[in-house]
């Protein structure tokens, strides 16, 4: 029998998502999107800083995961973390839910 195909992932983040920890990020969300769900939502509500890395690769997920007509979003993004989508712009590039639950049921 087949495995049934998973509707969709939350991963959660935590703490600085710098350059020493965004491959180990990388790797787990390529892990995630090999079994094309649905939707993909990562979990901001524990990570307190993100750097440059830490946003391209967001951005290779997001596109990867559309990429196959499935759904990513972001959910819980902290106030510090907030204001570094904003100055890159990408408030408006992602979707940003206030919480998981909302991000889910986001269509």
């Amino acid at each position: 029998m087949a495995p049934r195909k998973q509707q969709s992932d939350v991963l959660p983040l935590v703490g600085e998502i710098d350059l020493h920890v965004s491959p180990e990020i990388a790797a787990s969300l390529r892990t995630i999107i090999e079994k094309k769900p649905k939707q993909l939502v990562v979990d901001l509500s524990k990570v307190t800083y993100m750097d440059s890395s830490g946003l391209a690769v967001l951005i290779q997920a997001m596109q990867d995961v559309q990429g196959y007509g499935g759904k990513f979003a972001l959910a819980n993004v902290q106030r510090s973390v907030q204001h570094i989508f904003e100055i890159a712009r990408l408030d408006q590039v992602f979707q940003i839910a206030p919480d998981v639950d909302s991000a889910l049921a986001a269509k």
